[in-house]
């Protein structure tokens, strides 16, 4: 069956973890597209200013509090988006949280919710959505990670969680495909992403936590988020840093073991600054905003997320640039042919 997705300017869309980072990014974004975004948080005062600021820049915003990890809470949300918008055509599913510390020292507590948000929240959140999306076709789109297909110590139960949805979404895609199901199943793996997910993330080392550089903008896992919201994408991992990354892991683990074993310990943290306080694992976070607060260089451009998204244009700019060095080549030749007659 080919499925067929609704321009952006048609759509509603929904994005839980909708008041910071990358969700918030991808609510603004798509609001400028014309769509009608209802973005899913547990922080009722972050999303009442983020809904406040789309309308007021002429969007249409609605906004639903609400815990991902509560299957009735998101039974509940997907029934109050039909009946205040009709439906929705595109569900995202990106809330997640975070912990930075080792496996033996992370508490069980904190390990379940983890996996509360981060795992069970997109299975919550993509089968109660699929009653749905199933009658009226449309895109599920969850966001994943690298540390979906490569080891991270310190961020260890984050990348466990990230793994899980990995495999739960391409089982998932597989599922619907064999009942020709209208819904097109995409996961997204960003590298890593200025967010403030550094501030939001439980934090039990001796310094201040941040993502492991280098960082991209978040509007990059924005932009193709909303791509795959109009084209039917299986999955697309945002950055070649992530890419590189995860080629290592793949091809070379022994190496890459090694020295993921070494940076991830310097890297996740700035020892130059002092632990925050941040309560957003078990409690809602200080939301608001798309960008963190480490001074890492922000990388704003992906030529190779680019190539993924329009393949088609990669290609021919490939062409056009092999065909332009073959007639220089060829000019250079009767040139030398000419100097020497």
């Amino acid at each position: 069956m080919k499925i067929r997705l609704k321009p952006l300017s048609q759509q509603t869309i929904v994005i839980t973890g909708g008041s910071s980072g990358i969700g918030l990014c991808t609510a603004r974004l798509a609001a400028e597209e014309g769509a009608r975004v209802v973005i899913i948080s547990r922080n009722e005062e972050a999303l009442t200013s983020v809904v406040e600021q789309i309308k007021a820049s002429g969007g249409e915003a609605d906004y639903i509090v609400a815990d991902v990890g509560d299957r009735d809470a998101m039974r509940d949300a997907v029934d109050t988006v039909i009946e205040r918008h009709g439906g929705f055509d595109t569900w995202v599913n990106n809330a997640g949280v975070g912990i930075y510390a080792t496996l033996e020292e992370t508490s069980d507590e904190d390990h379940h919710r983890i996996f509360q948000t981060n795992y069970w929240g997109v299975v919550y959140g993509s089968l109660e959505a699929l009653r749905h999306l199933k009658e009226r076709g449309g895109a599920l789109i969850n966001i994943g990670s690298i540390s979906s297909e490569m080891p991270a110590p310190i961020l260890s139960a984050y990348t466990a969680s990230k793994f899980a949805v990995k495999g739960f979404t391409d089982s998932l895609r597989l599922e619907l495909m064999h009942e020709k199901a209208p819904v097109a199943v995409t996961l997204i793996k960003p590298s890593g992403i200025h967010t403030p997910f550094g501030e939001h993330a439980k934090n039990y080392m001796t310094a201040r936590s941040q993502v492991p550089p280098p960082v991209y903008h978040p509007k990059l896992v924005a932009k193709a988020i909303l791509h795959c919201a109009e084209h039917p994408t299986r999955d697309v991992l945002v950055g070649a840093s992530g890419f590189a990354q995860t080629m290592m892991a793949k091809f070379m683990p022994g190496l890459s073991d090694r020295l993921f074993s070494w940076a991830f310990y310097k890297t996740a943290l700035d020892e130059n600054l002092p632990k925050r306080n941040a309560p957003g694992l078990h409690n809602p976070g200080s939301d608001g905003k798309e960008l963190g607060d480490q001074d890492d260089p922000i990388l704003e451009v992906s030529p190779y997320t680019a190539a993924q998204l329009h393949p088609k244009a990669t290609f021919a700019i490939g062409a056009g640039i092999a065909a332009l060095a073959a007639a220089l080549v060829i000019k250079r030749k009767e040139v030398g042919k000419l100097v020497k007659a």
